[in-house]
This record gives structure tokens, C-alpha cells and sequence, in this order.
């Protein structure tokens, strides 16, 4: 039972650091970086950013939707993809709090609340992004992604970890009212038996 106890305090500070971490990594690469996934002398690509270098005036010349359009680009998943992203860092900003709500009513309930949000956190952030990395693949090199992208793909991965932890309480707390029935029925049934046994003088 104490190494029991030990375990899920251990995984519960666990979380909220990755929540943390989670958080400003978006923090830095969409208030920051502004949302740019490419941030260099002659180009700048991000969500509200689309900027080329253009030969002709020797700077960087940033294009309007019309102008992405022209080159495939479509306006309505680029927008839907910053949706995506920008709302992960809402959710972000209140997870710490559904991780400390959660520990503190230990219900499988609140773990689940949890599990929602941070699913739904990582799903949108791997769709948004994956949406913008389509549409804009034709002007993305892989040796060109800053660190705007790097904090993304980080923050991707911390609420995977966070969303493993607590899957893992979920898991536990079913388990425990499981073994808690069983000893009830258990017991009901052990108080049963002696009730209805012939009693010797």
C-alpha cells in the first residue's frame, strides 16, 4: 500500500510538470515564435505568417490568400489548422487544474474528465499541425523547421506522456473498486454463511 501511495504521488507530480512543460512549449512557439514553424532571413512560414523571399526587391515578401491559393494552398484548412493548434493552448492553461481536481476527488470520474481533455488537446494539436505541414509542404524543408516547430512537436509529446499517466490513474481507481466489491461481496457473503449456521451448545 506505501509503495502504492508513493507510486501515484510520484506520477502525479509527474504530470503536473509535463503539464507545465506542455504549456510553455506552446507558450514559446505560438506567443513567441508568433506561430512560426520557419523563422529565417529569407523565409518565414507559420500560422499568421507566410512570407517568401522575393528575388526581384531583394526582402521578404508575404503573401496574401489569394496569393497561397495560386499555389494550392487552401485557405479554409490553413485556418482550420490555427484553430486547431491556438485552442490546444487554452486547454493547456486549465489542465494542471483538472490534474489537481482529479488527484483531489481520486474518482475515476475526474481522471476521465482529464483523459478527455488531454485527448482532445492531442488530437487537435497533431491535427492542426499536420494540417499546416500538408498544405505548406510545398514550400517546407525539413532542415528549415526552427524551433517553433521543435516546441510544438516537444508539446506533442508531453501530452502523450500525460495523457499514458492518466490512463494509468483511470486504470488503478477501476481496479480498486473492483477489489472493493469483491471484499464486500466477500464479506456479505461470509456474514451470510454465519447467520444460517447451526450454532452448537
Amino acid at each position: 500500500l506505501a509503495l502504492s501511495t508513493v507510486w501515484e504521488t510520484w506520477l502525479y507530480w509527474s504530470m503536473l510538470l509535463l503539464a507545465a512543460g506542455s504549456f510553455f512549449l506552446l507558450l514559446y512557439a505560438l506567443m513567441w515564435e508568433a506561430g512560426n514553424i520557419i523563422n529565417l532571413p529569407h523565409k518565414r512560414i507559420g500560422f499568421y505568417n507566410f512570407c517568401l523571399w522575393n528575388q526581384t526587391s531583394g526582402e521578404l515578401q508575404c503573401l496574401e490568400f489569394k496569393d497561397l491559393m495560386d499555389m494550392g494552398v487552401d485557405q479554409f484548412e490553413l485556418v482550420l489548422a490555427r484553430v486547431c493548434v491556438y485552442t490546444v493552448q487554452v486547454l493547456c492553461s486549465f489542465s494542471p487544474f483538472l490534474i489537481m481536481q482529479a488527484q483531489y476527488a481520486n474518482t475515476r470520474e475526474a481522471w476521465e474528465v482529464t483523459l478527455v481533455v488531454l485527448g482532445l488537446s492531442a488530437a487537435l494539436l497533431a491535427g492542426g499541425l499536420g494540417l499546416f505541414l500538408f498544405q505548406a509542404w510545398v514550400c517546407i524543408q525539413l532542415s528549415e523547421l526552427s524551433g517553433g516547430f521543435m516546441a510544438l512537436a516537444g508539446a506533442q509529446a508531453l501530452l502523450l506522456l500525460q495523457l499514458f499517466a492518466a490512463a494509468m490513474f483511470s486504470r488503478a481507481l477501476f481496479q480498486n473498486v473492483i477489489e472493493h466489491l469483491m471484499c464486500d461481496k466477500q464479506h456479505f457473503h461470509n456474514r451470510k454463511h454465519k447467520q444460517h449456521s447451526p450454532s452448537f451448545e
